[in-house]
């Protein structure tokens, strides 16, 4: 495990990616089990408020992610220096993220419906950090015997044809099939070549002189959301809490 964890991680460069995306996850998940402490009115925890002036934590999410992101330019990929960044700017991404609604609408909607698009962003931003650390594994480990380059070159190029497919579904509106599809084969093909959600880029380019596809991609939306959108809510409700009423 140590000679794995050496050669593919740490002499590649990516144990700073690693310890970013460990703080990004681990910074998010404390944020709202405090917030969420703070809504039920239990424990320690309170807002910062003062003068009256509510401090939201993206507040200090912003500063952490300057001071991390110009340490990390400043210094190289390995190294303590390297590492705090890293862990700097993770924890910076993770309290920037969890707020990622209010910036959007400019509004506390943090514990409205709205705000559950805070917690959209976080799973998506942590599979496609994920791909990155996973997907570009092959590439920065020396000394490969040719049986490990051959299969390493057979995760690229499967992760790249999956990719293709994944920006496909992505134009086509589909966010959530083309990060799956990137690590699941055939997912996103699955999104690449059905209709296209009704205000994608794909639609608006597409089907501005298709009104019968046009029509029939807002049928199979509409199918589409009420079959799954309840349950898609009270996943993110499970992971950030549930919208006031």
């Amino acid at each position: 495990m140590g000679h794995w964890w050496y050669r593919n991680i740490v002499e590649p460069g990516k144990l700073p990616l690693l310890l970013a995306l460990a703080s990004f996850v681990l910074a998010f998940v404390v944020t709202r089990a405090i917030t969420r402490l703070i809504r039920a009115g239990k424990g320690p925890f309170r807002n910062i408020s003062p003068g009256g002036l509510h401090v939201h934590h993206v507040v200090p999410g912003v500063v952490l992610m300057v001071v991390g992101g110009f340490i990390a330019i400043a210094g190289d990929r390995r190294g303590f220096g390297s590492g705090a960044a890293a862990v700097l700017f993770g924890i910076g991404v993770g309290l920037v993220l969890d707020e990622f609604a209010l910036i959007l609408h400019l509004d506390d909607v943090y514990w409205t419906e709205e705000g559950t698009k805070s917690v959209e962003v976080v799973i998506l931003t942590v599979a496609l950090v994920a791909l990155v650390l996973g997907g570009f594994l092959p590439f920065g480990v020396n000394e490969l015997s040719p049986d490990e380059t051959a299969d390493r070159l057979t995760v690229v190029r499967t992760v790249a044809v999956n990719f293709v497919f994944a920006l496909l579904a992505l134009v086509k509106g589909k966010a959530r099939l083309a990060v799956v599809g990137v690590f699941v084969p055939f997912v996103a093909l699955f999104g690449a070549v059905r209709l296209a959600r009704p205000h994608s880029p794909w639609a608006r380019r597409f089907y501005r002189n298709r009104p019968k596809a046009l029509a029939r991609a807002r049928v199979r939306a509409y199918r589409h959301d009420r079959r799954w959108s309840g349950l898609r809510r009270k996943v993110e409700h499970l992971i950030g809490g549930a919208p006031d009423q």
